[in-house]
């Protein structure tokens, strides 16, 4: 009898560890996908390469390629609010958080393949440093701040030589229906030496959507055009560009305001229902946007350059919710 109980003991404990192994199978995923599984059965794709790169087309000697890109909310490593986290405006971030955030947004820019980068939501020195660290090729690195705490700010980085900058966003503006107000973020004017020409810069982050004020955004555009047709004016042989995040569709009056009287070119205008750069409740919308200043004589933008970039499987770009845009200008063309 001791005997018959030893053996149905036994028996009992091979029982359960089959039972146990068959479970921790079921559990866990694969580590490795099956040979013959194949990705047009509708599942996961398991393939380990690179998504194809974008289609940018090559400038050429006299060209200079500029983008726009909001890089969303790049936060440093300091809690200037005294609120950060859980919910908060402000995030903080540990250093091993800033390190990727800022090896992401530099990543991106490096894939935007340009001699004129336009930045908006970037807070601080710290960020703009960060980023300059990894893309050595950018000489010029400038950060348009606002002055007050978890201010995500303009930045302009390029490989061409920095000649003065000019920054706006103190200076009153008009409102239209009497008063004033200012530029949301600062409206900055880089002024860059492209091989002894002479190209002028804009950045624009224009007031947001959320807690709406489109009458604050309309003096902006009108505000911004002013100064576009001023440095046109007292540089006729500039090449003249402005962009950024206008928080505003081709159809809407801010933008109408840049555009009154022609004098200016939306470049992506050429992309039709392909120009949106950020999805709010399912709708696709065209918030950024690069503008060519036709009245001066100092460039033109090149035809079929203009490209919105956005990663693979999502709707923004290098980790951003926004998109960004790129396009190619000819010096003195």
């Amino acid at each position: 009898m001791p005997r018959a109980r030893l053996c149905l003991t036994d028996l009992l404990g091979v029982l359960l560890s089959v039972l146990a192994l068959a479970a921790t199978s079921l559990a866990c995923p694969a580590l490795v996908p099956d040979e013959g599984a194949s990705s047009d059965s509708g599942g996961a794709d398991t393939s380990t390469s690179e998504p194809a790169p974008p289609d940018l087309p090559p400038p050429g000697p006299e060209d200079i390629v500029v983008a726009t890109f909001n890089v969303h909310l790049f936060f440093d490593m300091v809690c200037d609010s005294g609120s950060c986290g859980g919910g908060a405006f402000e995030e903080v971030y540990s250093q091993a958080e800033f390190d990727y955030r800022a090896d992401q947004i530099a990543d991106a820019i490096d894939g935007l393949k340009a001699d004129v980068v336009l930045l908006q939501e970037v807070e601080s020195e710290a960020c703009l440093d960060a980023l300059v660290e990894r893309l050595p090729q950018f000489q010029t690195a400038y950060l348009g701040e606002t002055g007050f705490v978890a201010s995500i700010d303009t930045a302009i980085l390029s490989t061409l030589p920095l000649i003065e900058i000019r920054s706006h966003g103190e200076a009153p503006i008009p409102l239209p229906g009497g008063g004033s107000t200012h530029f949301a973020r600062d409206y900055l004017e880089a002024h860059l030496d492209a091989g002894g020409r002479r190209l002028i810069a804009f950045v624009a982050h224009f007031k947001s959507k959320n807690d709406d004020d489109p009458e604050r955004r309309l003096a902006e555009a009108t505000a911004a055009r002013d100064l576009i047709d001023l440095a046109a004016d007292n540089y006729p042989d500039a090449l003249v560009l402005m962009g950024g995040d206008l928080n505003d569709v081709p159809e809407s009056q801010p933008l109408q305001a840049i555009e009154a009287g022609g004098g200016t070119e939306r470049v992506a205008a050429e992309l039709g229902d392909d120009d949106w750069t950020y999805v709010y409740d399912g709708d696709t919308r065209a918030l950024d946007h690069l503008y060519l200043s036709t009245r001066s004589g100092g460039g033109s933008f090149v035809k079929g350059t203009a490209r919105v970039l956005r990663g693979a499987g999502t709707d923004g770009w290098g980790g951003s919710d926004h998109a960004a845009v790129r396009g190619t200008f000819r010096v003195g063309g």
